[in-house]
């Protein structure tokens, strides 16, 4: 079957991994389902997956791509949800500390079938196109658990969204002005910034820019570049809610200004599958859609992964056959 794969780990030249060709059908075993792909989004997962974090050199060759939505083998319209429990996990799905992304242990929806266990895949709702759908399973169900789930935020408080183009950034601000939240973004350009208002926002700033007052939240997905300023930015007994280091992990902790000023911080990963279910609900109900950066075939997939890679992006970059 045709399907876009990394071929082995490049830490230095991820792209010199990517591959465009053939692939096994995959089998399909007892409790699990096969999923014909007809679209997958783009994750900086994918580009992890071919530096090789995350992931062991033996489970090379690897198909790329957390997310998507397809049909089950009698036509039921699914969406996938990545997260891949280990038998009989009880409990939230991301605290199993055997859990596992696709792409990690199985091969990913980057083709044209996927399998995975029957429990990860939940009905596609008829309002959403299968381009949407394709970008419900990780950037935004992160935005969902960020804000909904691990915020603690009230309507009409204020949020401020670190990065205005990315893939969970456009979610969040799109989610936060549809549940009632004053929306703040900062972005590096200002196409970027523009991008974020019309989506929500209602006010952007240049990266690193002193803002007119204190906010309740932050939201985090770049770590290293803008931490310091999220830090600087919250009201005392605010939130930073951080589910990404796309510029670097090692970013200064300025502990004095979390303890004196009892700031909190809290780390989130993915979500759910219960969580995917009413975020899919929650967009029939509002009729806020995805923004769609980019919509390209498959076999154009390098040309997704660069810009990415250059962080050229304006939301969400999906594949389809």
């Amino acid at each position: 079957m045709f399907a876009v794969y990394a071929s082995e780990p490049n830490a230095e030249k991820p792209l010199d991994s990517l591959v465009i060709g053939e692939r096994p059908e995959p089998d399909v075993p007892e409790g699990w389902v096969r999923v014909h792909v007809k679209a997958a989004s783009l994750n900086m997962h994918d580009l992890w997956t071919l530096r090789g974090v995350g992931i062991k050199l033996e489970q090379f060759p690897m198909i790329l791509g957390c997310d998507g939505a397809g049909t089950l083998d009698d036509g039921t319209e699914v969406v996938v949800h990545s997260v891949i429990n280990a038998p009989g996990w009880q409990g939230d799905d991301t605290l199993d500390p055997k859990r596992t992304l696709l792409t990690e242990k199985h091969q990913g929806t980057f083709a044209e079938q996927v399998v995975v266990p029957a429990r990860n895949v939940v009905p596609k709702p008829a309002g959403l196109s299968f381009t949407e759908a394709a970008t419900m399973g990780t950037a935004w169900l992160t935005a969902y658990r960020m804000l909904f789930v691990k915020s603690g935020l009230r309507p009409g408080q204020t949020m401020l969204v670190q990065g205005a183009s990315g893939g969970v950034s456009t979610a969040l601000v799109q989610l936060g002005r549809a549940a009632g939240f004053r929306v703040w973004v900062t972005g590096r350009s200002e196409e970027k910034r523009a991008l974020a208002e019309n989506l929500g926002a209602h006010q952007t700033f240049e990266s690193g820019a002193r803002l007119p007052e204190r906010v309740d939240a932050v939201f985090e997905t770049v770590g290293k570049a803008t931490w310091s300023h999220s830090v600087k930015s919250l009201k005392p007994g605010g939130i930073i809610v951080v589910s990404g280091s796309t510029s670097g992990p090692d970013a200064h902790a300025e502990l004095q200004r979390v303890f004196f000023l009892q700031l909190r911080i809290a780390g989130s990963t993915m979500g759910t599958k219960d969580e995917l279910t009413d975020l899919l609900a929650y967009l029939e109900l509002t009729g806020v859609r995805p923004q769609i950066g980019a919509e390209l075939p498959f076999a154009a997939a390098e040309t997704g992964f660069k810009n990415m890679l250059d962080g050229e992006t304006s939301g969400k970059v999906v594949f389809t056959h």
